[in-house]
């Protein structure tokens, strides 16, 4: 099936959005179905493409008259606070049935100037308080953490869209503790907010940090109810095995993030309730999945199609509400797996495999190790599978669609490019898309999952006793060689315990190398069709990896490579498609110990399309560098994750290219947990971005941390330490900087109808940037940052910034508890102007920045607890007190205007 280049057109700055027909090949008649990825059988290193196409859609109008029904129902309802004059509302915990509910950057001229506002950094003066001597609506208190939930998932018929409604025989949990005070954080008796008032004053807030977990053993789980025949996407995993848990839930950040999370939903819905704009919020829910079913199709000639798209990518973006708490409960198990090693990074595979359209299946199980020569076996087995499996996954290709994708998969998808957000050849790039779809990528996942047997600690423990004991001559290798050993697979080599350099594209043979200890040298180490498979294990020494050609460093083109290193403090030097990378293939880097340098320039350190990119390191304070697309970006059909599990780590992305937006200054990022599509090529994959603890440094330019652009999905947390994020300092050369010091959609965005996410669990945080970010979203997208402890700062005080929905989006900034620091103006604003879609049928902008706790500081001159409309009735600026902070003498209004 070719793909001829054609000029697209946008019409009013509104892209139309088609939904991928499957994995199968599909033709424009059935443009109008929804399929689910190709299902595929390996047997004897063969696979059998099996289709399976899910039934149509029904169209969005089917959800709609449940929805508002749903939504006037609960405008009818009355909502008094039931507080006399001059008493405080106080926290309340939240019901259990809330507690666990789940959860272009390309240059047309006025697509990301947002009426001015980006510009100026100001938007019009035009917020006005809410009614002055009433009392505000109620908030919402925290409710239980996300271990109470494992296995549920959102009781939604995703066939009517409609969302499923609390039980209402379920019972209130009891109280929590006061968080760092010692008192509860709220009284017993539940309260409900005010309707249909739009009032300043004061309301409760709960504290951040708890000093005890409550008891969850009451707490009732929601019936569980599978989708129906025809469904619409559900969270992926919600029907997985619960195992017994390798990491205790504690020393996964805040505890509490569910509940808080939960509040943050309640205060959302009560707050579209209680402003009589719910019927607004449905039609922008409404239109952003009509617009994906309308769209659904391969071709459409329009400037975006739908191949590639995630089903995951499209349930978050029809369930705006529920993905916060997608969001916290994919990111801390996906952590809670990597630190179980290789058992929890099997869990974590067969957690994201649904989520890439792929089968379930159950996490592998590995024997124990208990000698050197089993370990070795075990290396001999792990490398002829997957050379099977690899073969398995290029099996629906023809020899000359192999052809075409050795030749034209660097240059078209990474060394002719400059810019993030397309290619320079984007007919070849799509051509190379609809190849990469084509591939029976549950065999390449199947790749991944066979190898991770090799990252057992006792399976590396074990082969660190094989002797030392020979002295082998190998053309290739400088220093000592051990052994030699042929296998079906190919040679593995076993360095010694000296220093050795291995120039491995010499060892053309070579498969894998055992290095037994010395400070050693690996110079190249591609993957070809001749060499599909390829894996070094580094077992001692302060080592260097060095090379300037793509594909390197457990990463790989067309292949599989890994690389696991030990210990020591080690360097890694490349180019491109480098540490943990892959394009068509699966690479994956585990380093388990030392101060580590990681230097690449584009599609490095956890980037993947068409595949798996994963890069772990484990220990030690590791300096990552990159200039474009890594440290967690998702390419179409691509899973790219970088977790680091602890110490000070800093994180460069960017510094080099000149941004392509022409109306201001800065440089090219598109890193640190990006999903991210190619414009007028795919849709994007899932980037993701996580780091243990400590106290680290992130620099980015444009389009980065915690973001999604062009149908992709991405994620940023950070899970201890106080952490700086910040617009990058110098060159990625490490020089002065070339541009200004600007940049634009960071700390958790979505821009083209995109989904994002920044968590930080923990710490005094800061949050640079300057335009269209820290909870923001932009065309029909949504953007979330969730900070939930410390004194925060957040400095990106430009337009568009702090909990800001844009072009028919929805934005939230939502912190937890601290004394926090907002600059500038935009906080919650919600334009009332709306240029690329057709009002009033989109809804409208929404804008949420909601702040609990602590006495905070507002740059729209907005007071400490009050709660104020900005800008459009969509806009709201909700800050609330802490139980401890609330005393007789406290104000219930807040008074003066936010207009500066």
């Amino acid at each position: 099936m070719h793909f001829s280049a054609t000029m697209f057109q946008v019409i009013r700055g509104e892209v139309l959005l088609v939904v991928l027909l499957g994995g199968a090949v599909a033709n424009a008649s059935e443009a109008a179905s929804y399929g689910s990825a190709p299902r595929t059988s390996i047997s004897s290193g063969r696979a059998a493409l099996m289709a399976t196409a899910d039934p149509s859609r029904s169209h969005a109008a089917e959800a709609g008259p449940a929805l508002i029904d749903r939504l006037r129902s609960a405008q009818r309802e009355a909502g008094p606070l039931g507080l006399s004059p001059g008493e405080p509302a106080l926290l309340q915990p939240v019901p259990k049935e809330a507690a666990d509910e789940p959860g272009s950057a390309h240059r047309s001229q006025d697509a990301h100037r947002s009426q001015g506002q980006a510009e100026t950094g100001k938007p019009p003066a035009t917020e006005r308080s809410a009614s002055s001597g009433s009392q505000p609506p109620a908030g919402p208190s925290l409710g239980l953490p996300a271990a109470t939930d494992e296995n549920a998932k959102p009781n939604k018929g995703h066939n009517s869209g409609e969302d499923s409604k609390p039980d209402p025989s379920a019972q209130t949990s009891p109280p929590l503790e006061k968080p760092s005070q010692g008192e509860p954080a709220g009284d017993a008796d539940s309260r409900k907010p005010q309707g249909g008032q739009k009032s300043e004053g004061e309301g409760p807030k709960a504290e951040k940090k708890p000093e005890a977990k409550p008891d969850t053993k009451e707490v009732a789980k929601p019936a569980v109810q599978p989708p129906s025949e025809g469904a619409k996407p559900a969270p992926p995993d919600a029907e997985q095995p619960k195992e017994k848990e390798a990491v205790e839930e504690a020393s996964i950040g805040e505890p509490l993030a569910a509940g808080m999370l939960a509040i943050m939903r309640q205060e959302i819905e009560s707050a579209l309730k209680n402003r009589g704009i719910a019927a607004k919020y449905l039609r922008f829910e409404q239109y952003a999945a009509s617009r994906l079913d309308a769209t659904a199709g391969r071709y459409t000639g329009s400037e975006l199609t739908g191949n590639c798209r995630l089903r995951w990518y499209d349930y978050l973006l029809r369930h705006p509400l529920e993905a916060p708490a997608e969001a916290e409960k994919f990111t801390r198990e996906l952590h809670k797996n990597v630190l179980a090693h290789h058992h929890g990074l099997a869990r974590a595979l067969a957690m994201v495999a649904p989520r890439m359209d792929l089968p379930r299946r159950d996490p592998a199980l590995f024997p124990p190790i208990t000698s050197p020569q089993q370990a070795l076996d075990t290396v001999k087995s792990a490398l002829i599978d997957t050379q099977s499996l690899f073969a398995a996954a290029m099996g629906p290709l023809s020899r000359s669609e192999i052809r075409e994708l050795q030749n034209s998969l660097v240059p078209v998808l990474v060394t002719q490019n400059r810019v993030g957000h397309t290619l320079q050849d984007r007919g070849t790039g799509r051509r190379m898309c609809d190849l990469l779809e084509r591939m029976d990528r549950d065999a390449l996942w199947a790749c991944a999952e066979r190898l991770v047997v090799l990252t057992d600690p006792e399976l590396l423990k074990q082969l660190r006793q094989l002797p030392d004991d020979a002295r082998l001559t190998v053309d290739g290798v400088t220093g000592p060689v051990v052994a030699r050993i042929s296998t079906p697979a190919g040679t593995i080599l076993i360095g010694g315990k000296g220093s050795n350099v291995y120039q491995l594209d010499r060892l053309t043979d070579v498969v894998c190398v055992i290095d037994l200890g010395g400070n050693d040298g690996y110079v190249d180490g591609v993957t070809s069709l001749q060499r599909p498979v390829l894996v070094l294990i580094d077992l001692d020494g302060n080592d260097i990896y060095r090379s300037a050609k793509p594909g390197v460093q457990g990463a790989a083109v067309l292949g599989v490579s890994m690389v696991l290193d030990l210990a020591g403090d080690d360097k890694y030097q490349a180019q491109d498609v480098a540490q943990g990378s892959a394009i068509g293939g699966v690479g994956m880097l585990i380093d388990y110990a030392g101060n580590d340098e990681y230097l690449g320039l584009r599609r490095v350190q956890g980037q993947a399309i068409g595949g798996v990119g994963i890069l772990i390191d484990r220990a030690g304070s590791d300096d990552y560098r990159a200039a474009m697309w890594g440290q967690g970006f998702g390419g179409p059909l691509g899973f790219g994750m970088l977790d680091d599990i602890e110490g000070e780590d800093h994180y460069f992305c960017g510094g080099h290219w000149p941004d392509s937006y022409e109306e201001t200054p800065g440089l090219e990022g598109w890193g640190q947990g990006v999903g991210a599509g190619i414009r007028q090529v795919a849709n994007g994959g899932i980037g993701v971005i996580l780091d243990g603890g400590g106290d680290d440094v992130y620099e980015f330019d444009y389009l980065a941390h915690g973001g999604g652009y062009w149908c992709g999905v991405g994620f940023a947390r950070d899970f201890g330490g106080s952490d700086q994020r910040l617009i990058t300092r110098t060159s990625y050369a490490r020089g002065s900087r070339t541009e200004p010091k600007f940049q634009r959609f960071g700390c958790g965005w979505g821009c083209h109808y995109a989904v994002g996410f920044c968590i930080d669990d923990a710490g005094n945080d800061v949050y640079e940037g300057t335009i269209m970010g820290t909870g923001m979203a932009w065309d029909c997208a949504i953007g979330f940052l969730f900070d939930f402890a410390g004194d925060d700062r957040y400095e990106a005080a430009g337009g568009l910034t702090q909990g800001t929905g844009a072009q028919a989006s929805l934005g939230v900034l939502f912190d937890y508890n601290g004394d926090d620091n907002y600059r500038g103006y935009g906080q919650g604003y919600a334009s009332p102007s709306i240029s690329y879609h057709d009002m009033p049928g989109c809804g409208g902008n929404f804008s949420f920045c909601i702040d609990y706790g602590g006495n905070d500081k507002y740059g729209c001159g907005a007071k400490n607890n009050s709660y104020i409309q900005r800008g459009a009735d969509g806009g709201f600026l909700i800050d609330r007190p802490r139980r401890d902070e609330v005393t007789d003498s406290a104000p219930n209004a807040v008074a003066g205007a936010t207009n500066q």
